[in-house]
């Protein structure tokens, strides 16, 4: 029965079970954030354990075909080794699980941050939608956003 299950969940799949398995999250972050189910479900370590779990299940296959872990370190050698790097669909997968799981805890912070400050759910729908699609730039206006309902420009917050 694993061998069914790992035979079944290819690079190729996976990609599509974290792309799909993550959508749930973000509806509810963009269109709940106020519910218990957001709260329990969403903000909580739950979906990070999920894609851990996805993580550690590339990481033991990746282990199994003989990857090369200590060749990841080319990616700070310049972008020809990270573009090497990116042919690959081990790290690839790698990569992208990382992308999505960093950009799904800092939309959970989002909300929680703005029910903190009584942010209007409407105004904190298009930085998560930003998040979701170009982590860092959505974040960027999130804090703009921040900035008016605090009445305060915290760097270190």
């Amino acid at each position: 029965m694993f061998e069914q299950i790992y035979n079944y969940f290819t690079i190729e799949i996976l990609y599509y079970w974290v792309n799909f398995g993550v959508l749930p999250f973000w509806l509810i972050l963009i269109f709940f954030p106020n519910s218990n189910l957001c709260r329990y479900f969403v903000t909580s370590i739950f979906p990070i354990l999920v894609l851990s779990g996805t993580y550690f299940f590339i990481l033991y296959k990746g282990f199994l075909s003989s990857y090369d872990y200590i060749g990841n370190f080319n990616l700070y050698l310049g972008l020809d080794g990270i573009s090497n790097l990116f042919s690959n669909k081990t790290f690839l997968i790698m990569f992208w699980i990382h992308f999505l799981s960093i950009n799904l805890f800092t939309g959970g912070w989002i909300v929680k941050d703005a029910q903190k400050f009584s942010i209007n759910k409407i105004i904190v729908f298009f930085p998560l939608i930003i998040t979701y699609l170009i982590g860092p730039l959505g974040l960027f206006f999130y804090w703009l956003i921040r900035i008016f309902y605090s009445k305060s420009i915290n760097l270190y917050d």
